[in-house]
């Protein structure tokens, strides 16, 4: 069982990145462009708000970088950043725990982007076909070995 759950991880974390870009950039599009029932119930954040409107600017670009697969650590690293001041700026000055605090999707945000800076982005990723014709069979150890 094991070894089946392993040989499908890469594709079970392509799908966690991209729900996860995906959720992401909803907040940012809501946030910016009032879709989605807008910011806080509606409207937008006013341009240039601090630090709303450059939350949102991140949300829906690194949303949208995670969710294709490009860039994926370093967008993650940004987007996991700032789900971490929004946590201890914003809602744990308020309560505790993330419960009372209402920091849930904060925190979750936080250690699942964290999450994919150290796991990369999986399948399905632009990162692993760009990188993949740009190195080519280069990159591994036996072809390495064949031309010595």
């Amino acid at each position: 069982m094991s070894e089946r759950l392993s040989s499908v991880q890469p594709y079970a974390l392509g799908l966690f990145r991209i729900v996860i870009g995906l959720l992401f950039a909803c907040h940012g599009a809501a946030s910016l462009f009032g879709v989605l029932g807008g910011a806080h119930g509606g409207g937008t954040v006013p341009v240039g708000a601090w630090p709303g409107w450059y939350a949102a600017v991140i949300q829906l670009v690194c949303g949208g970088l995670v969710l294709l697969g490009a860039g994926t650590r370093s967008a993650a690293f940004l987007a996991s950043g700032s789900m971490a001041y929004a946590y201890f700026v914003h809602h744990q000055g308020d309560a505790l725990w993330p419960i009372q605090n209402s920091g849930e999707s904060s925190a979750m945000f936080c250690w699942a982007f964290l999450l994919l800076v150290f796991t990369g982005p999986g399948a399905f990723a632009l990162d692993r076909v760009v990188g993949g014709r740009r190195t080519g069979v280069e990159a591994t150890p036996a072809a390495s070995a064949s031309r010595a």
